[in-house]
């Protein structure tokens, strides 16, 4: 975890997401619930598509991981991409009416939960790639060998 996150997010389940290309797009989320557990690894392989595309997907599937192994849990998810984070802030602030898309992409994902309620009960943070943040480091392995 990023220094300047530390005991921000106590009690809340961490949820690590990213995305990769490579034959095909790959998602990954890594979750953790609490310091001493295991993280909970969810991977995706989907079309190719471009990068802030594939970010945001992983996003989207890393708060549909949280929802199905963790409901009710309110949670904190680190992205790399500012693009796909901004986005979300977006739509949390203002409103799905004004991103039709994104309930799309939340229903492609087979998610029965409310997408809204879901972004209302959810800390969305921007963390640096391929730095020493744990969790990023997780999910890009894991979302790397999902693109194949």
């Amino acid at each position: 975890m990023p220094p300047r996150y530390a005991g921000r997010f106590d009690g809340r389940l961490l949820v690590f997401s990213d995305a990769s290309l490579k034959r095909h797009g790959g998602l990954a989320a890594v979750l953790f619930d609490g310091d001493e557990e295991a993280p909970r690894v969810g991977t995706r392989s989907v079309p190719a598509a471009s990068s802030n595309e594939l970010e945001l997907q992983a996003a989207l599937f890393g708060l549909a991981q949280a929802r199905a192994h963790f409901p009710g849990r309110s949670l904190a998810l680190f992205a790399d991409n500012q693009d796909a984070v901004l986005r979300l802030e977006r739509a949390k602030a203002l409103g799905l009416a004004q991103d039709p898309a994104l309930g799309g992409m939340w229903t492609a994902l087979g998610c029965d939960e409310d997408l809204a309620e879901t972004l209302a009960d959810a800390a969305l943070c921007w963390v640096k790639g391929h730095g020493k943040c744990r969790g990023n480091a997780l999910a890009d392995a894991h979302a790397a060998t999902a693109s194949g």
